[in-house]
């Protein structure tokens, strides 16, 4: 979008056709034949004023880390978030019986103790005000509490609710 708006802005200013995007970082000038001091052509090209557009709004999760980046477009319209967590931790310990010295025919056996234990911390529903400024979207996922692995899991919800406006791109 920067060489376009590079281009473009030449063009205006030298005439169509002086230069052209090549890709995001080359844009490609041909000399109008009609000038004849080279050093004036860049200057003037140097001074004109470009306009940028603003960047498309995305927000990048990593998986793998938990990283969440958000850029300056990403806004949010009004929606309510549930967050809470429910953790199961399964632990299993060997439990061994031997018989007695002295008996006759015994074996030991081997078995599996298995201990259970779930906790679940209750959810709040929040209601996150639109948003349209960074600071604001960013103040808003905050007060959730959430881990960035459980951010990725809201932002991914918000995204299909419509209330996260914004690409979402999973690294």
């Amino acid at each position: 979008a920067t060489a376009r708006a590079v281009a473009g802005a030449i063009n205006q200013a030298k005439g169509e056709g002086t230069a052209q995007a090549m890709d995001g970082r080359v844009v490609k000038v041909k000399l109008p034949k009609d000038v004849n001091n080279l050093v004036a052509f860049i200057a003037d090209i140097e001074d004109l004023s470009v306009t940028l557009t603003k960047p498309a709004a995305k927000v990048v999760l990593n998986a793998r880390t938990g990283s969440v980046v958000v850029n300056e477009a990403v806004t949010l319209t009004d929606c309510a978030v549930a967050h809470g967590s429910l953790s199961v931790t399964i632990n299993s310990t060997p439990v061994i019986s031997q018989p007695s010295p002295l008996s006759q025919g015994g074996q030991t056996v081997v078995s599996e103790k298995t201990d259970i234990a779930i906790t679940s911390q209750p959810g709040m529903l929040i209601q996150l005000p639109a948003a349209a400024k960074l600071s604001d979207v960013v103040k808003a996922l905050n007060s959730l509490g959430a881990t960035p692995q459980d951010l990725l899991a809201i932002l991914q919800a918000m995204k299909a609710a419509g209330a996260l406006k914004a690409e979402l791109e999973v690294i």
